[in-house]
């Protein structure tokens, strides 16, 4: 892995890299994801501030546990990865002081996990890493997470889910409605929330244009 795309820290890049990804392949948790949320911390951070270290250690460590979307360890994940980081942390003698403040960046980024984030760089993390569930990134991701799960594009019977509950994980334009279009409602920073909804209304004018090929008006 190389550490260019996350100037300006490349050292400390390249010390943390080898502990960001466990082996797999799940390709919405890659190094590209890692990469894309860096871009998005570098954003946010330009207009809200924040330690650009501890944003760069809690964007490359905060996927460092992998566990699939269908565990039932899936919520505990951020708290999994979060004790991994800090005894990564520990390991290259940071200051204890950020090892915290990368934790609770880690703990509080997950959606399932439900954790308030505190301060700055936990609410830039949070910000950053669910932009890359929003927009045109949010539907190829959706829909590769789906595939791998073995789940339905949608329910050919009921699209729209008006004659039954929504099932996510048995239809993947439910996880639409049970989970992307609320994203932007929570988003932490002011720039965020800009962000949030520009990629918010390229979710909905996805959803649009999907449900006129399939046929419902």
């Amino acid at each position: 892995m190389t550490a260019i795309a996350f100037a300006p820290l490349h050292n400390l890049a390249s010390e943390l890299l080898p502990h960001a990804l466990e082996p797999g392949e799940d390709g919405a948790h890659d190094l590209s994801h890692l990469q894309r949320v860096w871009h998005n911390v570098r954003t946010l951070h330009a207009e809200e501030g924040g330690d650009l270290e501890v944003l760069l250690a809690a964007v490359l460590l905060h996927d460092c546990v992998a566990v699939e979307k269908n565990s039932p360890l899936r919520s505990q994940a951020s708290r999994l990865a979060a004790q991994k980081a800090s005894t990564v942390l520990i390991a290259m003698d940071w200051p204890g002081a950020k090892i915290t403040a990368v934790v609770h960046a880690i703990e509080a980024h997950s959606f399932s996990a439900n954790i308030m984030p505190i301060t700055l760089e936990a609410k830039i993390i949070q910000d950053a890493d669910r932009l890359d569930s929003l927009g045109m990134l949010g539907v190829a991701r959706t829909f590769y997470i789906a595939g791998r799960m073995g789940s339905a594009l949608y329910d050919p019977l009921d699209p729209e889910a008006k004659e039954r509950n929504y099932d996510d994980k048995r239809f993947c334009l439910d996880h639409f409605q049970t989970k992307l279009l609320h994203l932007a409602d929570g988003f932490q920073t002011t720039t965020g929330q800009r962000l949030a909804q520009l990629r918010h209304e390229r979710l909905k004018g996805f959803m649009e244009l999907f449900k006129e090929e399939i046929g419902v008006c």
